[in-house]
């Protein structure tokens, strides 16, 4: 059974060989039990917070046995990051000591951390709020510098200062509304009606703006997937590697030489563009090259967005446009945003394009992946298209957690049913319920309002040791 009295440790440095793996014990044991193990020129219990000693980590039920060098820093409640005392031993990286010295913990009776529990005990002693823990885990992972920063924004509490204002914006008329009620026989108005309505106006546009920036912010935290389709030798795999700037995919001129897919990462404008090279898309008979063109288009039914390369030299048939007009009508139907590139400029020789379909009714632009000309505009609409041309202003506040996504969606529900009985002159009751629904909801975002279910799903998927 787990109890949040236990004195908890972990690992909180990634496992296997390195210079030093740190080990974090907190809980009200920690320093007790860190101090029998700890053998240097200070005691761990006369430590003050934020300071460091060195010393050796002994097994205190096998002669005393050193097991390494290491160097323990404490950290006194409340100043530390679970709000709870902590000890954190620095020792020399490897799976061996590590593990050694864990093991000494635990038959201390100090329990081991599951994932996420340090963070979680920073939200149960109020040393973070909930939107700020799911911050840590955002930060961790962050793989690009714009989704380093949205994180960190939130975890200095942008987010949660906007949700507290927009909260106590609501409460304050709700608690109006409701004082009423206690007077109802003697008909008194506290609650000035049309005021809410301009107040309530103003927060509803808040909480859209806040919602529709989840497009863009959900972007910047994980990435977003693109597909290379086109033709077999319309130039899919040179602009993979173009785009790179590395020999990544094999190039030839034979036609259907890609036949698996190859993912890469790009960063592109602080936006992770994950990559797909494709085989061929065309009708054959060849089973490998078939089950090619059939994991292509499984790619694209999962991507967000698909580079449709033409070959810009050559002038395509009706049984092509036929087929390439059938794979676009299938991205629309899937909500992909298609970008046709019309590849091969550099050797066009003034002949014009010509589209009997519908390829030039998308989003289009000509480039040359051989030389590289028209690249950096690729580029930029490939952002224009991942942000829906809204990209990142500095210093506004992103949503990028489904989860907060959703609570705003219903804290704006229910405050439109508010306005709604508010104009409609309903009763007090009605109006206040509606009101502490959105209340609720917003307080789901930074854990004002939650349930152990939510708590464990949250931190359920942090890493051990966080």
């Amino acid at each position: 059974m787990i109890r949040q009295e236990d004195t908890i440790a972990a690992i909180a440095t990634p496992i296997g060989e390195g210079g030093i793996s740190v080990i974090r014990i907190s809980g009200s044991n920690a320093l007790a039990v860190a101090d029998r193990l700890f053998d240097g020129k200070r005691r761990i219990r006369d430590m003050a917070s934020h300071t460091a000693s060195f010393g050796n980590i002994i097994d205190p039920h096998n002669n005393r046995r050193v097991l390494d060098e290491v160097v323990a820093v404490v950290f006194r409640s409340p100043n530390s990051y679970t709000g709870e005392d902590i000890v954190e031993i620095s020792c020399h990286g490897g799976m061996l000591v590590t593990k050694s010295i864990l093991n000494v913990l635990f038959e201390a009776g100090v329990r081991h951390a599951n994932p996420g529990e340090f963070t979680k005990r920073a939200f149960l002693n109020g040393r973070l709020d909930l939107s700020q823990a799911e911050a840590v885990a955002d930060i961790i992972q962050a793989r690009t510098e714009r989704a380093h920063r949205s994180s960190l924004d939130q975890l200095k509490g942008k987010l949660s200062t906007e949700i507290d204002e927009i909260r106590n914006d609501i409460l304050n008329f709700c608690s109006l509304i409701e004082l009423e009620l206690d007077f109802a026989e003697e008909d008194i108005e506290l609650a000035n009606r049309d005021d809410f309505a301009n107040r309530a106006g103003r927060v509803l546009r808040r909480l859209q703006e806040l919602i529709e920036s989840f497009n863009v912010g959900k972007v910047y935290r994980d990435g977003i997937k693109v597909v290379i389709a086109g033709k077999p030798n319309a130039g899919k795999s040179l602009l993979l590697n173009t785009l790179l700037q590395e020999n990544r995919a094999i190039v030839t001129d034979i036609p259907g030489t890609t036949r698996d897919t190859i993912e890469e990462s790009l960063n592109i404008d602080g936006i992770l563009f994950r990559i797909i090279d494709t085989a061929g898309l065309r009708e054959t008979n060849d089973p490998v090259e078939s089950e090619g063109v059939q994991r292509t288009l499984q790619q694209i039914e999962r991507a967000d967005l698909a580079l449709m390369i033409i070959d810009y030299s050559l002038n395509m048939s009706d049984e092509d446009i036929r087929y390439i007009d059938s794979i676009l009508d299938k991205m629309n139907e899937l909500d992909v945003d298609p970008l046709v590139v019309l590849n091969k400029i550099d050797i066009t020789d003034g002949k014009q394009f010509v589209d009997t379909g519908k390829l030039l009714h998308y989003p289009f632009v000509k480039i040359s992946a051989k030389t590289g000309e028209g690249v950096d505009v690729l580029k930029k609409q490939m952002v224009n298209l991942a942000t829906h041309g809204k990209p990142y202003q500095e210093g506004s506040v992103l949503v990028t957690n489904s989860r907060h996504r959703d609570a705003l969606v219903r804290a704006k529900q229910s405050l439109e049913l508010a306005l709604a009985s508010i104009k409609g002159e309903a009763s007090g009751e009605f109006v206040s319920v509606d009101l502490r629904a959105a209340l609720d909801a917003l307080g789901e975002i930074t854990g004002v309002v939650t349930t152990e279910d939510i708590l464990n799903n949250i931190f359920s998927s942090f890493c051990i040791g966080k």
